[in-house]
């Protein structure tokens, strides 16, 4: 569900309760503060498991005057997990997410770094879920060319059905 939020403290909050309390499961939030819509608000992604009443749920969020961009029910059924290492803040690891959520069939889900240094290099694990299997090894392929433009090793798992 793409939300809109006005730039005041606890929105985000505000928009998050009605989910929860709907009984919805909160896999994900993208928050882009630094982006602002037409309207002058900051657009967030949230990504839940939800199996309730979607009407009555956009109905609680408006009435929260939090606008709804967006609402997409295909389910990210697929999830991939992979490791990356090199200087990924000085390559712009916002970037990378940002290329991923912006396929429309994937998006990171999880994401924890180890940074041991400012001039040393960095790793990261990155969870990606996708709608399907077939776009869950897109998404891996534009994970690795990404890396290889930015100069980051993938390491994969042995078993994963994607690794090249």
């Amino acid at each position: 569900m793409d939300l809109e939020l006005k730039d005041i403290p606890g929105q985000l909050v505000n928009a998050l309760v009605p989910i929860s309390d709907a009984g919805g499961n909160i896999v994900s939030v993208v928050h882009h503060h630094a982006k602002r819509t037409p309207r002058g608000t900051i657009p967030i992604q949230v990504t839940f498991d939800f199996e309730g009443d979607l009407e009555a749920l956009k109905f609680s969020l408006e009435s929260r005057d939090i606008k709804i961009g967006r609402v997409n029910e295909a389910k990210l059924l697929e999830h991939r997990t992979v490791l990356i290492v090199g200087h990924i803040i000085h390559s712009d690891i916002r970037d990378t997410i940002d290329q991923i959520d912006q396929t429309g069939y994937a998006e990171v889900v999880d994401l924890a770094m180890s940074m041991p240094g400012i001039n040393l290099k960095s790793s990261a694990r990155i969870g990606i879920s996708a709608e399907g299997k077939e776009e869950a090894r897109k998404a891996m392929s534009l994970m690795r060319q990404i890396a290889r433009k930015k100069d980051l090793l993938v390491i994969e798992p042995i078993n994963s059905e994607d690794t090249q």
